[in-house]
């Protein structure tokens, strides 16, 4: 469940409130008790992935892995195009 941000547009109270996506938005401001709550937009939650990642080191096929492994020990080939003068 997503935690939301919230501003009363009287008393300009904030708050955070931690409900369903589902569940209408609250109304109610809970400093002044007006219907004044308006919902602000965020940012959300960051998301951080750390290390190698996990698509290639645990959804891989053991084929793809063996192939990766050959290209990476091929040497480079140089990739230089003659020109006539």
């Amino acid at each position: 469940m997503p935690t939301y941000d919230y501003e009363c547009q009287e008393c300009h109270h904030q708050l955070e409130a931690f409900h369903a996506m589902s569940a209408d938005p609250l109304k109610d401001c809970p400093e002044c008790g007006k219907p004044a709550l308006k919902r602000q937009i965020g940012t959300g939650a960051g998301l951080l992935f750390k290390g190698s990642g996990f698509y290639q080191t645990d959804y891989r096929s053991d084929s793809y892995k063996k192939s990766a492994a050959a290209d990476a020990s091929k040497p480079a080939s140089s990739s230089k195009k003659e020109t006539k003068s």
